[in-house]
């Protein structure tokens, strides 16, 4: 029962971000901004979806128990939501899940980012960590923190790039 609570509050938050994400990219590409690294963001959402999948094959087809420190576990990942709200409010309009930047913009550098470059990446890769490891999805966890830290290396230098070209970066 925990893990349909916690798969489906992960998956309507996911939801209500990329509507969000959706009209902040509306407003921000009214304002002239531009999108780069689109080619690898298909193989992002893919990776992600993916995620979802593994996690409930895992967890429901091999009849996995949660973790014995699940408790703890489960505070850390509301703790890593909490960090996830304070990124998103810290860079209102800018908040996206595409890299979109807006040219002569100067860069968010209050909440989170004042701590880290990149908070929101961060956020991600523990919670594929978190995740699986609450419900003992082990090879899920191992996958998918190896997936998306390709996908970070390959979306990172292009939204430093883009930034360094576009903005005070």
């Amino acid at each position: 029962m925990l893990f349909w609570i916690v798969f489906t509050f992960v998956v309507i938050q996911r939801l209500l971000e990329l509507m969000l994400a959706d009209r902040n990219e509306q407003w921000m590409k009214s304002q002239g901004a531009i999108e780069y690294g689109h080619s690898h963001y298909v193989y992002m959402v893919l990776m992600h979806i993916s995620f979802f999948i593994s996690l409930i094959v895992e967890v429901i087809f091999t009849n996995k128990s949660v973790h014995p420190y699940w408790l703890i576990l489960l505070f850390i990942f509301f703790i890593i939501q909490t960090a996830r709200i304070w990124v998103i409010l810290s860079l209102g309009k800018y908040w996206n899940t595409k890299i979109i930047v807006l040219p002569g913009s100067n860069i968010v550098r209050k909440g989170p980012f004042q701590l880290i470059k990149h908070p929101n990446y961060l956020i991600v890769t523990i919670e594929l960590i978190i995740l699986p490891l609450m419900f003992q999805a082990y090879l899920t966890m191992i996958a998918f923190f190896f997936l998306n830290q390709i996908i970070l290396a390959i979306r990172i230098p292009i939204e430093e790039q883009a930034l360094r070209e576009n903005t005070d970066y």
